[in-house]
């Protein structure tokens, strides 16, 4: 009878504590939680900066894009100024950028005055994408900024009366 209840015993203590005989009373929680934060949070991280950097390339694009096509079809180079900044600054806003449009843009033209029949104008847009969740005082130590820029050309339509 002796060596029965040592047999139960035995198994029992082989269900709790595993064939070794060590506990693991509740290491498995520990691990998981351990591990899903040394790879989960990194990851999440990189596809949020890539996500901003991402929408900042979407953000450029458009603006530069843009802003080549509406200065080429404005009257005056005044007009073509004004509508370029509107629409960079419109571009920029759409991705959830609040860059300044004036200092994003820089508009070059191959012909002077500007909007010569023939000529063509290039929008260069640049934008600084800020690391999220990077506290202003290592910002201000270190950049810690990706640098997105986009650039297009348009002519400027030939047969349009010179302006």
């Amino acid at each position: 009878m002796r060596f029965v209840v040592e047999c139960v015993v035995d198994r029992v203590h082989r269900a709790t504590h595993g064939a070794d005989g060590s506990a693991d009373d509740g290491n498995a929680v520990v691990e998981f939680i351990g591990v899903t934060l040394v790879l989960l949070v990194p990851l999440v991280y990189l596809v949020l900066v890539l996500g901003r950097i991402e929408a900042a390339t979407f953000a450029a694009e458009s603006a530069a894009r843009e802003a080549s096509r509406v200065y080429v079809r404005a009257d005056t180079a005044e007009q073509g100024d004004g509508a370029a900044l509107a629409s960079v600054e419109l571009a920029l806003r759409d991705q959830g950028f609040d860059d300044d449009a004036a200092q994003a843009l820089d508009l070059v033209c191959s012909a002077d005055p500007c909007l010569t029949p023939g000529a063509a104008v290039e929008a260069d847009v640049s934008i600084r994408v800020a690391l999220p969740f990077v506290p202003h005082f290592l910002r201000r130590a270190v950049p810690l900024e990706i640098p997105v820029e986009a650039s297009r050309v348009a002519a400027v339509d030939e047969y349009r009366a010179a302006g």
